[in-house]
């Protein structure tokens, strides 16, 4: 070769080195900072959200797909090696905390920053907590404890709903904290926990609360689909039945729901779905595990399309009624997009490893696999967390 000949080879391999490492440099900025970063294609455009969200389900392995469908709980003050392991094992996407985790401010900021600096490399954890106010609180030296939301309901005042909504949302943000299972959607709960027994009420106090929330840019959750307000027994403990007609519950359990999916952005909130059963709608199955009310009611009639969540399979209502592996599975085939599993490390490793099992023997469908991370993805994308 001739030194002339030799020089271009040269200059050609260095060329090619530094387009690889600028490659690289720009899409580790996009998979960091879950996607905020400005990445162009190869004809030098700039991504769309739909592209940049597909860009990361492709990356992403079977086993780091799986992770993002489970939330759990940990133990602890701060990141331990048992919670290391779990989120570094299994790929979680998010962590609920409750007050076994919650100490002091700035204890709870460097546990939110410690969790996100162990998250997957490619998009980062929704981290949530249960404020509702009232009775259902958590962390009550750190984070001044809404009313209950009958009281707010009976006083009737929906921009003393939305001041509350906006005065948590920020501090739960300012916490690292970037989900609230709140509000509560359900009409004439028994307790404390809802505004009010008319679906009216309830459907306008909940908007307002939405508006609170949005206004912070934190995540809300409505829950407990489609309405455990007629329910007479503590999920908690045991399973029970609402006997209510499909009539009934379209005019009255599922007004609130209904109103926030018409007229509010779908990436904003996720919908909590319950383990009640409604015969009315399935005869067989508790709401967590049914696809007639998650595909076909809640996706399908209503036209939801962003994160359906299941309540924590923990409690007594299923988890006296089938093993954790199975529970999983069965809440992702049915529609679920997240199963939320909050104390035991066992059962949050059984729910993961159960789903994984219906995904590699084919009872969920890569497709439906991928559509699931796809809309959690979105999320976390759109709200840069």
């Amino acid at each position: 070769m001739n030194p002339k000949a030799k020089k271009y080879r040269i200059i050609a391999l260095l060329f090619a080195i530094l387009c690889v490492v600028a490659g690289g440099y720009l899409y580790g900025r996009f998979t960091a900072s879950g996607g905020a970063a400005s990445v162009p294609d190869a004809s030098g455009k700039e991504l769309t959200m739909d592209q940049k969200v597909d860009a990361i389900v492709d990356s992403m392995s079977m086993t780091e797909k799986v992770g993002q469908l489970v939330m759990i709980g940990i133990h602890g003050t701060d990141v331990t090696e048992d919670s290391l392991y779990m989120l570094h094992q299994f790929h979680f996407g998010g962590v609920i905390l409750f007050d076994r985790n919650l100490e002091s401010a700035d204890q709870v900021q460097r546990l939110t920053q410690h969790l996100q600096e162990q998250a997957d490399e490619k998009v980062p954890l929704l981290i949530g907590i249960d404020e509702e106010g009232g009775d259902v609180v958590r962390g009550k030296g750190i984070i001044e404890p809404p009313p209950a939301q009958l009281e707010l309901g009976r006083a009737g005042n929906a921009m003393a709903v939305t001041d509350w909504a906006a005065k948590t949302g920020k501090r739960l943000k300012d916490l690292g904290i970037n989900v609230n299972f709140a509000p509560v959607a359900d009409v004439g709960s028994p307790d404390r926990r809802s505004f009010s027994k008319d679906p009216e009420t309830v459907r306008s106090l909940v908007e307002a609360a939405a508006q609170g929330y949005e206004s912070q840019g934190e995540i809300y959750a409505l829950k407990h689909f489609p309405g455990i307000g007629k329910g007479r027994v503590d999920s908690h403990q045991e399973i029970s039945e609402i006997g209510a007609s499909k009539d009934t519950l379209e005019k009255e359990d599922l007004v609130p729901f209904k109103a926030v999916i018409d007229n509010r952005q779908p990436s904003d909130y996720l919908i909590l779905v319950s383990h009640l059963k409604y015969p009315a709608l399935d005869a067989q199955n508790p709401a967590s595990q049914s696809r007639a009310i998650m595909d076909g009611l809640l996706r399908g009639e209503l036209g939801y399309q962003g994160v359906i969540i299941t309540d924590d399979m923990e409690m007594g209502a299923v988890a006296k009624h089938g093993s954790y592996r199975s529970l999983g599975a069965k809440a992702i085939e049915a529609g679920a997009d997240i199963v939320m599993i909050c104390h035991e490390y066992e059962h949050e490793q059984d729910i993961y490893m159960g789903i994984l099992d219906a995904v590699q023997n084919g009872e969920i469908s890569e497709e439906r696999l991928n559509a699931s991370v796809r809309r959690i993805v979105a999320m976390k994308l759109l709200h840069q967390l």
